[in-house]
């Protein structure tokens, strides 16, 4: 199974300049995970209703243009969830699980804290419920995959500028914490165990200051496993070469065998080989630039970041 995540900044939008369909062909994922769609099924033009190949169900806000979440799939789900069950945070439509067999695939969208933190509590609410939802679904002895836009750098790894950050929302204290937590509850953020002293890789950069071509970025968008499903994880992948968006797409790739391992590959903290997940070599990774304070940046809601494309290693 092939799984990418993207944040689209707006699905209609991102369709409209041509930037939606040629990834998803070229990338060809078994599962597309999408947030920040900003729209409705009915709003949606019929080729993105109807794409040859995929099934399609969103999860989107009650409030027009904001938020959103959806899955194209090439095989029908076993099952759908749509939302926690809770409409504080179902009304912003921000989580969608399709379950394939005895695994879970749940495309989330994060909420941002804001500045000074006006939905800190929101957001490390949000955290909790879904937490409690995924390890819900656990408890019926499936696995879980989750993907999407977490609106967090968790390290000072995962963004180019720690120190000016320190105060400003997506680096926060108490949402690096919660990350923390969350991963020592049984879960697995594929990338950086694949690549634990990778630098300078981002999934998001802000559309000022020219920061996605000196790689101004911060780390905000992954795809985490149940530590049960790691061994199964055979590749990860951040897309930096694809544009469209403030965030780039990131990806997973699971082993088909019963006792297949991560494969490692080549890789410096100056330059990575990224690819699609057709195999083409694309343009390889920028390191360095000016560092910025996200916070002045960007609108909360609106945070992505670009990465690469890699094989990795346990």
């Amino acid at each position: 199974m092939h799984v990418i995540s993207w944040n689209v900044n707006g699905l209609r939008a991102l369709h409209g300049k041509g930037g939606f369909l040629p990834v998803l062909r070229e990338l060809a994922p078994d599962v597309l995970l999408l947030q920040e769609t900003k729209t409705h099924l009915g709003a949606l033009p019929g080729d993105l209703q109807d794409v040859p190949g995929y099934h399609l169900r969103m999860h989107s806000a009650q409030r027009n243009g904001y938020s959103g979440v959806a899955i194209y799939c090439r095989e029908e789900p076993d099952e759908w969830c749509v939302g926690l069950g809770d409409d504080a945070f179902d009304s912003e439509g921000r989580v969608l699980g399709a379950r394939f067999g005895d695994r879970w695939v749940v495309s989330a969208y994060f909420p941002n804290s804001q500045a000074e933190g006006a939905r800190l509590a929101y957001r490390l609410a949000f955290g909790e419920a879904l937490l409690a939802w995924l390890q819900d679904r656990q408890g019926g002895g499936h696995h879980v995959v989750l993907g999407g836009d977490f609106n967090v750098a968790h390290r000072p790894i995962d963004l180019a500028r720690p120190k000016a950050n320190e105060k400003n929302p997506g680096y926060l204290p108490a949402e690096r914490e919660w990350m923390t937590e969350f991963l020592a509850s049984g879960y697995v953020d594929t990338w950086r165990r694949m690549h634990p002293e990778l630098a300078e890789v981002y999934s998001w950069w802000s559309y000022r200051y020219a920061a996605r071509d000196k790689n101004i970025g911060w780390r905000l968008d992954y795809l985490c496993v149940d530590e049960p499903l790691w061994p199964r994880v055979e590749e990860t992948a951040i897309h930096t070469e694809v544009r469209g968006s403030d965030h780039c797409p990131v990806g997973i790739r699971f082993a088909s065998g019963p006792h297949a391992k991560p494969t490692r590959a080549s890789a410096t903290q100056r330059q990575v080989q990224s690819k699609t997940g057709s195999g083409r070599p694309s343009a390889s990774r920028r390191a360095g630039g000016a560092p910025q304070q996200r916070g002045g940046s960007r609108s909360p809601e609106d945070s992505g970041m670009a990465t690469v494309a890699t094989r990795g290693g346990r």
